[in-house]
């Protein structure tokens, strides 16, 4: 081994540091950044094996060279700006300028080597969720390595040994760096076809987090365990979140993973799918059903499939309603049947700004023009082709056309219901509703609806 051979190998090696310099960064593969919230069409692989490139949905896929039969990625850990709707901000960490970080696509069987540059004010790591590798490559600070600090570049390297959808974050500060939004998605394609694995028409990845950010503030608070304000996908909310656009009878996959401190069961409307892969592999055919809503719980990955056989724009999101809503508050009391006639005027004299929330429901909202923050997203918002769509959050749109152009992600706009296939307003006459007669065991007693017994004392608890 001659003097040159020995300094590129011990470059390369696993998990070695190196200063930052000019030299050091002209011999690893250009660090390429995002400056846009926008989805980026799919990556069309340049060069290695051939596979169906996937669309991140808000985000995009990290270009790669090869180097001698390797796919070189180069991954740069730094604070970021988010923009998590129009107009409104956030202060976070991410990877490569944007939260989450870039996808990272590769194909069964490849040889991959990550470097990994901290420009982070604090050390960090990287694991490869649910990957098979050897166990110095599993990015556990002070288990499998030491951290790496502030300034340096790290080396990753193994094979991509099974196909399926995974993810990366960092094992180190990690209530910190993943609530300040350090994730990524990681898709490992089949080298060949797969009896588990379909091939698909459009591919879309999304990665489920949360953050507790004041009204008015740009930075999250890392230490919130469960009361979270803004429930995102790949750090957006809606209507900050892009459509998901196909064409009509396409074979669509989405894959899902979470990295929230809770569940979410995604709902889809309009189509029932069928659950063909987890963070463990592809399902056996065996053990998928028809389901139109799936539980992703933490941690998880699920991926979905379905035939999109019915056009329209059909409604997808968490089906937790509090995850459909931004910034809103945990502590402002029900009024609903309150009677305020007359009171708001007298409380307005010395507050002017005073409005009741709630006396109706909450649908008044999402209209008020009140005054909020700076850089604070409406609690409901969002607007349809009928008016306020009233959502926030984990919230979408599947976009399903029949003229949509194979390959082609554009937003085709709002869809026009044929006529007859749309809800409308009665205007006939209403028949009397029908009433329990007196007699029946079901007609209340008293006409009272609701018998209240006092405690007295501590028995009968």
């Amino acid at each position: 081994m001659n003097r040159r051979n020995f300094f590129n190998r011990a470059a390369l090696t696993a998990v070695t540091a190196a200063s930052v310099s000019k030299v050091t960064m002209a011999a690893l593969p250009e660090p390429t950044t995002m400056n846009k919230a926008d989805t980026a069409p799919p990556l069309a692989p340049p060069n290695g094996r051939p596979y169906n490139p996937v669309v991140t949905l808000n985000g995009w896929t990290l270009p790669w060279r090869m180097n001698n039969g390797v796919k070189e990625f180069h991954l740069v850990a730094e604070p970021v700006v988010r923009e998590m709707a129009p107009g409104f901000k956030a202060h976070m960490w991410g990877y490569n300028g944007q939260s989450p970080g870039p996808t990272i696509e590769v194909v069964e069987g490849d040889r991959v080597r990550i470097f990994v540059t901290n420009k982070l004010p604090e050390h960090t790591s990287v694991h490869w969720h649910g990957q098979r590798l050897p166990n110095g490559m599993d990015g556990v600070a002070g288990l499998t390595q030491p951290a790496i600090p502030v300034g340096k570049t790290f080396v990753y390297e193994f094979a991509a040994r099974r196909p399926g959808t995974f993810m990366y974050h960092p094992h180190a500060d990690e209530m910190t760096q993943m609530a300040m939004g350090m994730m990524g998605f990681w898709v490992t394609h089949p080298k060949e076809k797969h009896p588990l694995i379909d091939a698909v028409d459009r591919d879309f990845v999304f990665l489920l987090n949360a953050y507790d950010i004041e009204p008015g503030s740009m930075t999250p608070k890392i230490m919130t365990m469960l009361d979270f304000n803004l429930w995102s996908w790949n750090s957006r909310i809606f209507p900050g979140i892009d459509p998901l656009v196909v064409r009509r009878n396409d074979k669509v996959r989405i894959r899902v993973g979470n990295l929230t401190m809770t569940n979410h069961p995604m709902h889809l409307h309009g189509h029932e799918f069928t659950v063909t892969g987890t963070d463990g592999g592809p399902t056996p055919r065996s053990t998928r059903w028809p389901e139109v809503t799936t539980d992703v719980a933490v941690g998880q990955m699920r991926q979905f499939e379905f035939l999109a056989d019915e056009e329209g724009d059909w409604a997808f999101h968490c089906h937790k309603s509090h995850h459909t809503m931004n910034a809103m508050g945990h502590d402002v009391p029900t009024m609903i049947g309150v009677d305020h006639r007359g009171l708001v005027r007298k409380i307005q004299k010395a507050v002017p700004d005073y409005m009741v929330m709630g006396e109706r429901g909450m649908a008044d909202m999402g209209q008020m023009e009140m005054p909020i923050p700076e850089n604070t997203a409406p609690m409901m918002t969002g607007k349809g082709p009928y008016g306020g769509v009233e959502m926030g959050g984990m919230f979408s749109v599947l976009k399903v056309r029949g003229d949509q152009k194979p390959g082609d992600y554009k937003d085709p706009g709002w869809y026009r219901q044929p006529a007859g296939t749309q809800a409308y307003e009665w205007k006939g006459a209403l028949p009397d509703p029908a009433r329990p007669q007196p007699g029946n065991p079901a007609a209340p007693a008293g006409g009272a609806e609701v018998n209240i017994r006092k405690p007295s004392g501590h028995t009968g608890h």
